[in-house]
């Protein structure tokens, strides 16, 4: 089965990315697709073998799931890779240029949603990370 790419570019240090993404402090504030969502708690053992959780649920309280996985690979700044909980691959490259940095996420699809609404529910996520690294001082 094809692989999902998502990408987008944030005007921030890969520094600063770096912290907002694999900070569970920061992470309940951005890891939703839509203003339906929130996340209500985040785990975060940001190592090789080290596991993650995120919480995610819907306000209105009607569905919850937990993403979670183990890492499979860590260089600061540069690269995260993981295997989720069902055996899906994961890969997030960040590349910083010009004070910018690009994220890049590769994920295999699960079978029981439509690869769009997958990738889009991917971007969705990608797309509030941005704007919430590009408002956090």
């Amino acid at each position: 089965m094809e692989r999902i790419t998502v990408k987008n570019t944030v005007k921030s240090s890969a520094n600063k990315v770096w912290e907002l993404w694999s900070n569970p402090e920061h992470i309940v504030k951005w890891n939703t697709p839509s203003e339906d969502w929130y996340a209500p708690r985040a785990e975060n053992d940001l190592r090789v073998g080290g596991k993650f959780l995120s919480r995610m649920e819907a306000k209105d309280g009607s569905f919850g799931f937990d993403f979670s996985g183990t890492y499979d690979e860590v260089v600061p700044q540069k690269r995260i890779a993981y295997t989720m909980d069902d055996g899906r691959k994961v890969e997030v490259d960040f590349k910083e240029q010009k004070g910018e940095t690009e994220i890049v996420s590769t994920f295999d699809p699960e079978t029981q949603n439509p690869i769009e609404m997958q990738r889009d529910g991917w971007q969705a996520i990608l797309d509030n990370f941005k704007k919430y690294a590009e408002n956090t001082n």
